[in-house]
């Protein structure tokens, strides 16, 4: 999802493996440092098989996914020292 995003706003295919390649060749930050939940509030949702799932704040899901106890809750990385 990240080179995804990071390709169409390039301008790049997002299949293109040599750029993907390219792309992951350097390090990159995970998704809680991502914009997504720290300024938009989205949740990221991901399983034992690297998968992802982005969960609108305002939806059901999120609701329920926050309420479960069974699963670990992260916060997205602040921008500053407090």
């Amino acid at each position: 999802m990240i080179f995804a995003t990071w390709a169409l706003r390039h301008g790049i295919d997002p299949e293109d493996s040599s750029a993907r390649e390219a792309f992951f060749a350097r390090g990159q930050a995970c998704l809680r440092a991502s914009p997504l939940g720290k300024r938009y509030g989205w949740g990221v949702l991901s399983d034992a098989e690297g998968r992802v799932t982005l969960v609108a704040r305002e939806s059901e899901d999120y609701a329920r996914h926050a309420a479960d106890p069974a699963l670990a809750h992260t916060r997205a990385m602040r921008s500053r020292r407090a």
